[in-house]
């Protein structure tokens, strides 16, 4: 994205976005490589936006040419170091267009290494096991400027973790007890890594490239035609009014958001340049604006039907369609979401902080008559998806919308302006996604396409239609979206080569059962202070399987990206829970909100630390809040494991079940904020703050007789916190 695109506004979350997420961290450059790497990243959102309507190709060649196109425009978009980044900006016949010579040829060195692999695909099968010199050759080449590349767009941690699982690879036979095998020589390596598809050109590149680019860009696409406002408006107009309204805006309006962007940074930054500087103004302090912006804004990762990532990822891990995802996030996302409400209220209602004023407050019929289209492509992205249809085609028929809907509907007066062009262009719309026209079914789609575009052309040029955005937006959004997706691309590679290193060498089985022997070690000595009525041995065995995962989720989330962090964990992690009677679909879901808490979990909380910039407040402060606003997330997975019903769609799934644990959940959650906040009718006593912290933990607990118990406890607490609110 160049400067000159960007209102000042644009400019400054930008800067932001960079300063704390370095996959956002993009170099500056001069004429003539300002266009160069332009229009190379709008090709590659062409590329995946025809192939999402127009039908994908083949798997390997259509994993080459993304990833290539990603590798290779990495070493143009991301400098060497944050420091060179400025130093390279002059142009000279070494440093041309302020990209260093060696960034042009780093780049073009890594797509030739990748779309070797196409090029000799009808060969690789006499050639898998035992690879020529060649093949050697540019595996190596491949091997390194991914690293680099991933070193470049998002820093050394994940980078790291790629070497020493390779180091273990090739070093087997020095490794001690359990770890020990018989190691692996460098052709070896790359020929498992580079030659088959269970390294670089693994599932988690083919997800990438199947699905997660296109929902990159269909969030790029909606924010740019006023939809992220729309939801902010709405959010305001519900929660604005009451105590503590901007905080409660906050949380939903990142809900809103969050179906967009997929990204906590994102949404941090995008919804906090509103919401904490209103905090702020009412009242709040700085860490704690701060806090309830990144705590409400990891949640963006969770909310359906976007999600993160790694959510695509499930579907090819686990085989199941795509709505069954979403199904399964709506309850858990929905207690995140009310645990950090709960606690902003409880705040708010502590220390009598105002909601806002008329004045402040959008005026909701306006914001719905001027922009109630641009919730037409989230409608039908939505209605695709639980159709059963592929996440690419609603990707497709999304972004189609947002250009429909960009150029074409405009409010004037109190008119919708073009809504004849708006509904012929998407009656095409549906008919090329949906139609099928047998043999000649891709080229009738394209004739459909190209007439879309003449009339769109013509409506724009003969007849001066004009919409409510430009199509230089347009295009600045297809190479934002492409910007957005490298890092990620990049990232998916690296972790390919880890999970080559499981599946070369077996570690994966190795993790499982070291994990297994120590939360068995860790629950008999546990079994001697715990009844045997109140939990069994298996359960305890169970339940320090789970805290272990947890913690290392959260530990190399800090360092790693969620997506990175799922695909590692469920490598090494997740077979251990299934093991011990765990449902994939409930292991798989718990791996991933615990790598999505990272994000506010201090000592690196890359929200926390974007809003903590945006308030002025303390990063590590504001981390420590954030993490406390978070707790709902940390304690909701052990939730779900232990009563799968409230995923909705887990094997043994009962009314009852659900209404329980749900119920439970909902009262303990609110119990659990009262406590945190030392708020609930009146300031807490610490016995109240105590009594109340025990039965919320009871109650959030997947059983009737605990939840009763805690009502039990609780009761006294609140009939004390009543007497005194009458009295003060």
């Amino acid at each position: 994205m160049t400067a000159a695109t960007l209102l000042p506004d644009d400019q400054k979350l930008q800067e932001l976005e960079e300063q704390f997420d370095p996959e956002m961290r993009f170099r500056p450059t001069l004429p003539p490589a300002t266009q160069i790497v332009k229009w190379l990243l709008i090709a590659l959102s062409c590329f995946h936006y025809y192939t999402a309507g127009f039908g994908l190709l083949q798997e390997i060649t259509h994993r080459g040419v993304h990833l290539a196109f990603v590798l290779g425009m990495i070493f143009l978009v991301f400098a060497f170091s944050s420091s060179s980044a400025n130093r390279d900006l002059k142009s000279s016949f070494l440093n041309p267009g302020g990209v260093p010579l060696v960034d042009w040829l780093l780049a073009g060195a890594c797509a030739l290494s990748v779309l070797y692999i196409p090029y000799v695909f009808d060969d690789l099968m006499f050639r898998v096991g035992n690879p020529s010199n060649m093949d050697v050759i540019m595996g190596s080449i491949l091997f390194i400027t991914l690293l680099e590349a991933t070193r470049r767009s998002m820093g050394w941690p994940l980078p790291l973790i790629a070497i020493g699982f390779t180091a273990y690879a090739l070093l087997g036979p020095y490794f001690p007890g359990l770890l020990k095998h018989a190691g692996a020589n460098w052709s070896m390596m790359i020929n498992h890594q580079y030659l088959t598809s269970q390294g670089i050109y693994g599932v988690a590149v083919g997800v990438v490239a199947t699905y997660v680019f296109h929902f990159v860009l269909f969030g790029v696409m909606a924010t740019r035609i006023g939809l992220g406002q729309l939801f902010l408006d709405v959010a305001s107009s519900i929660a604005g009014r009451y105590a503590g309204g901007p905080a409660k805006v906050s949380v939903f309006g990142s809900a809103l958001f969050g179906m967009l962007s997929g990204s906590s940074v994102a949404n941090a930054v995008t919804v906090g340049s509103l919401t904490i500087p209103a905090m702020i103004r009412v009242g709040y302090k700085k860490h704690f604006a701060a806090a309830v912006e990144a705590a409400s804004s990891t949640g963006g990762q969770i909310t359906p039907p976007v999600l993160g990532a790694a959510a695509f990822l499930m579907i090819e891990f686990l085989n199941v369609p795509y709505q069954t995802i979403i199904a399964a996030s709506v309850v858990p996302a929905f207690m995140h979401f009310f645990g950090v409400f709960m606690q902003v209220h409880f705040e708010a209602k502590r220390y009598g902080l105002r909601g806002l004023t008329e004045e402040e407050m959008p005026r909701l019929a306006e914001s719905l008559k001027m922009r109630w289209p641009t919730l037409i492509p989230l409608g039908l992205l939505i209605s695709i998806l639980v159709s059963g249809r592929t996440p690419y085609l609603a990707a497709f028929v999304g972004i189609s919308s947002c250009a429909i809907v960009g150029m074409s509907t405009k409010i004037s007066g109190n008119q919708l302006k073009n809504w004849g062009l708006l509904v012929v262009m998407h009656v095409i719309l549906m008919t090329i996604a949906f139609s099928d026209f047998g043999n000649d079914n891709s080229t009738i789609k394209l004739v459909l396409f190209a007439l879309a575009l003449i009339v769109g052309a013509a409506a724009y040029i003969w007849a001066g239609v004009r919409g409510r955005i430009e199509p230089h937006v347009l295009i600045e959004a297809l190479e934002t979206g492409a910007k957005y997706a490298l890092a990620v691309g990049a990232a998916a590679a690296t972790v390919g080569i880890v999970i080559g290193v499981v599946t070369l060498t077996g570690v994966g089985f190795k993790i499982s059962y070291i994990i297994t022997q120590a939360a068995q070690t860790i629950s008999a000595f546990m079994s001697g202070w715990i009844p045997a009525d109140w939990a069994s041995l298996n359960t305890l065995t169970l339940l320090a399987a789970l805290t272990m995962t947890g913690l290392v989720c959260i530990l190399m989330g800090c360092g790693v990206p969620t997506t990175a962090t799922y695909i590692i964990m469920v490598t090494v992690a997740a077979p251990t829970l299934v093991g011990l009677g765990v449902e994939p679909l409930v292991a798989h879901f718990f791996v991933f909100y615990y790598g999505v808490l990272a994000d506010i979990t201090p000592p690196v909380a890359l929200a926390a630390y974007a809003a903590a910039g945006m308030a002025g407040s303390d990063p590590f402060k504001t981390g420590n809040t954030a993490f406390r606003l978070g707790l709902a997330k940390a304690l909701v997975p052990f939730v779900f494991v232990f009563s799968p019903s409230l995923l909705l769609v887990a094997k043994g799934f009962t009314w009852e079940s659900f209404i329980i644990t749900f119920s439970g959940c909902v009262f303990g959650i609110t119990l659990m904020a009262a406590a945190l906040s030392k708020f609930l009718l009146v300031e807490m006593k610490r016995w109240e703050q105590l009594t109340c912290l025990f039965a919320a933990l009871l109650m959030i607990a997947p059983s009737l007789t605990a939840s009763l118990v805690g009502v039990a406890m609780v009761i006294p607490m609140v009939v004390s916190q009543w007497r005194r609110s009458k009295l003060a």
